[in-house]
């Protein structure tokens, strides 16, 4: 990626190394069976689903955590900072020409974990995004799990990963998480509430598409084999993939991304047309 000339983003919060502060908050037996359910099929630590559950129904109260910005000689906290700023000169561009306002999100780097309005983050979770206060939260280490557990390398790659939750952040903003959400509370089976889900992370890349297209066609960012890297990523975070690694065996009613061919064909639509419109996987009769 062409990077050097991209201008770093303001709203990067740097609390990697701080402790974690103690806080209270309850979980129901609906948020057990779900933690239990994510280590069966993908090998996620149960406590990690428990502990961002604790306040997505606004129980419990968030500590504020002082976060400084990373040092200057950070190279890998540089690039997620020129990642994002680079997303938010798209997306303003884009909100723009829909005649609203596009509000930054926060990125926060953390390590091991971090309070969240969307409860405890943890490092096992990978990236995520908290529509509750508009952050994107990760951990920098998740870069070399997506190297060498998913064998997904590149900058690209990474790149993706931002854009990705950059996009659940644009989803929040227009209001389509929040029907999204409702949706699911008047699903009649935990399959349908999952399809709902399918369908918002495949947005989600197909937005991060999108970005890179804008991107690429305003300040030239891509460079040879970057698609195929950012490809290469969506199609090992893939349900369908992880399950098998975790588990040997597939069960799509648990799918809550999209199978690795559904995650690449969205991406690719975003990245092809830059068009957001093209995105509307709610309205797809196909994925």
């Amino acid at each position: 990626m062409r990077m050097d000339d991209e201008q770093e983003s303001g709203n990067v919060e740097d609390r990697r190394g701080m402790g974690m502060p103690m806080r209270a908050g309850s979980v129901g037996i609906g948020t057990i069976i779900l933690a239990l359910a994510a280590s069966y099929f993908f090998g996620v630590d149960p406590s990690a689903v428990i502990g961002v559950a604790t306040q997505m129904q606004g129980g419990g109260q968030v500590q504020e955590v002082p976060a400084g910005k990373p040092p200057a000689d950070d190279e890998m906290a540089r690039f997620v900072s020129k990642v994002l700023g680079s997303t938010e000169r798209t997306w303003q561009d884009q909100f723009r020409q829909m005649g609203r306002q596009y509000e930054d999100p926060k990125l926060v780097l953390f390590s091991g974990g971090t309070p969240t309005a969307c409860g405890t983050g943890q490092t096992a979770m990978g990236p995520f995004y908290c529509p509750l206060d508009h952050k994107v939260y990760i951990d920098l280490a998740f870069y070399q799990e997506l190297k060498n557990r998913f064998r997904a390398p590149g900058e690209f790659a990474q790149a993706y990963v931002i854009a990705h939750e950059v996009g659940h952040h644009v989803q929040n903003l227009l209001g389509i998480s929040e029907k999204v959400q409702n949706a699911q509370q008047r699903a009649r089976s935990e399959g349908q509430a999952n399809a709902l889900s399918v369908r918002l992370e495949l947005q989600a890349d197909c937005l991060a598409g999108v970005w890179a297209a804008q991107a690429n066609e305003a300040r030239h960012i891509l460079e040879a084999g970057d698609v195929e890297q950012a490809l290469t990523a969506a199609s090992a975070i893939g349900d369908d993939t992880l399950q098998k690694q975790a588990r040997g065996r597939v069960v799509p009613d648990a799918f809550t991304h999209g199978t690795s061919e559904q995650r690449v064909r969205w991406f690719k639509r975003g990245i092809e047309s830059g068009d957001m419109n093209q995105c509307n996987t709610f309205q797809a009769a196909s994925l």
